[in-house]
């Protein structure tokens, strides 16, 4: 079960004195205190997990996220930044004694630069706001996280997240030119830039995925890129999960990179159709969702290679989408395929690890033994090219030997992917879901040097506090 620390007293007998002067600093209406009001930011996407904080600031400028993290830091008050909440990881979970510094009203699109193909945002325009902001003329923003309808780009930013397009086109840090960002002592810093590379050290890489550790966020550069001619889905249905992993590996083996590569087993299949209908085989144990794009030609080559291999692997059924219509319901399904699974449990917990291809086959009957041995279902949905995966695990919260079965069980499945040569997460962030489980992924050594950069932009561990870190014992 998850341990938070106690909260300062000093700073929750102020807590009066604090909403005063964040309300002098701010507009009004800007700060949240009244306990009711403040229920909605008690938790995120990791909603096992709650704790009202003790104040919500939002800010709508650069300048004004500087002059509360001056007054914050000052006061000795601890800080959790937070976008739209939707961190599956307990990333913007609060702590009692801590102001949350939310994004929602720093949503706008402050420049578009179609010549150098780059767009200025402030930090809580949605993923998809910034495609929204550009398609008209041709262009799009890649990164794609199943959230993006309501997901921040500081917080893709804070967590370096992907999506179903990233095989292609990479993560967030792959699509990002600069940043705006306010160190925990009000100090505003401009990384990067409209332009390719930035001189000097990489901080754009140190920033990126660093979880709100280092600063907020406030402003985002990023790339936008052009439209292809046209994109096609296919589905491909397997008798087995390992089957279907091996396929995976073996299209990636071929050279061939779709721009998606996504994989559905049947407890996911059968709750994603009952809710999009979207034609998915009901009679299959394992589906391949694979898009390419390009050229008609281009289409029909890439489609005539993926399906040959995946013809070696003996499909139950494959096809190929014939309309932009038909692609769209393909997509419908996957995209919905984390509330879909809220339809038949009453709770699930999302897991993201990331493992070589090659262990595919391996690790998803290690996951199918693990579910049995368990007594707990699981519904595999996640990004198969490049290796990322995002188990279902469902139990019922209302039964605490369901969830703690269900947190010991997620703990194996990261642990597993440790053990193959993989990493505990892919784009979910560490939060609080994997903080103690960072010392099986690294050495006390390596861990003590990680802590020694946070250290140094925010000596009095006041921004995020408690997350990514092992608690190390009271003294």
């Amino acid at each position: 079960m998850l341990r938070q620390p106690d909260p300062k007293p000093d700073v929750m007998a102020r807590r009066e004195e604090i909403l005063a002067g964040l309300r002098a600093l701010l507009p009004e209406g800007a700060v949240i205190g009244e306990p009711l009001l403040l229920k909605p930011y008690e938790t995120d996407g990791l909603s096992a997990y709650r704790q009202p904080p003790l104040a919500v600031a939002l800010p709508e400028t650069t300048e004004q996220v500087a002059a509360v993290l001056r007054f914050l830091h000052a006061n000795g008050v601890r800080v959790v930044p937070r976008g739209a909440g939707t961190s599956l990881s307990g990333g913007a979970l609060p702590l009692a004694d801590a102001v949350v510094v939310g994004m929602m009203r720093m949503n706008r699109i402050l420049d578009i630069d179609y010549a150098d193909r780059a767009a200025v945002v402030q930090a809580g325009v949605t993923n998809i706001g910034i495609t929204g902001a550009v398609s008209a003329q041709g262009f799009f923003y890649a990164p794609d996280p199943s959230s993006q309808l309501a997901c921040m780009i500081g917080g893709n930013v804070n967590m370096n997240s992907g999506g179903a397009h990233c095989l292609k086109y990479g993560v967030t840090a792959n699509n990002l030119l600069g940043l705006k960002v306010v160190t925990i002592e009000g100090e505003i810093l401009d990384i990067g830039g409209a332009h390719l590379d930035a001189a000097g050290y990489d901080w754009l890489g140190l920033l990126t995925g660093s979880e709100g550790q280092l600063g907020i966020v406030t402003e985002v550069t990023v790339r936008i890129l052009r439209g292809p001619e046209g994109a096609r889905a296919m589905l491909a249905a397997f008798k087995s999960n390992e089957i279907a992993g091996a396929c995976v590996d073996a299209i990636i083996g071929s050279g061939i990179i779709p721009v998606a590569l996504e994989f559905m087993d049947r407890p996911a299949i059968h709750a994603c159709e009952a809710f999009a209908h979207a034609g998915y085989p009901l009679d299959a144990e394992a589906m391949l969702i694979i898009e390419v794009e390009g050229s008609a030609a281009e289409q029909d080559d890439l489609l005539g290679r993926i399906r040959a291999i995946c013809e070696r692997h003996d499909p139950i059924s494959l096809k190929v989408s014939q309309s932009a219509a038909e692609s769209a319901a393909i997509w419908k399904g996957r995209k919905g395929a984390f509330g879909a699974v809220g339809r038949i449990s009453p709770d699930y917990l999302c897991m993201d690890g990331t493992i070589p291809t090659s262990r595919l086959p391996e690790v998803l009957g290690r996951i199918a033994a693990m579910s049995e041995a368990y007594g707990l279902k699981v519904a595999n949905i996640f990004h198969a090219g490049d290796g990322n995966l995002h188990p279902l695990i469902m139990f019922d919260a209302n039964d605490p030997e369901s969830f703690h079965k269900a947190e010991t069980f997620g703990a194996d499945i990261l642990k597993l992917c440790v053990e193959v040569d993989g990493c505990l997460t892919g784009e979910h962030g560490v939060g609080v879901e994997k903080r103690d489980l960072m010392g099986v992924q690294f050495t006390a050594a390596e861990l003590d040097q990680q802590r020694r950069i946070k250290t140094a932009f925010d000596p009095g561990w006041l921004l995020n506090p408690h997350k990514v870190f092992p608690l190390r014992p009271a003294a």
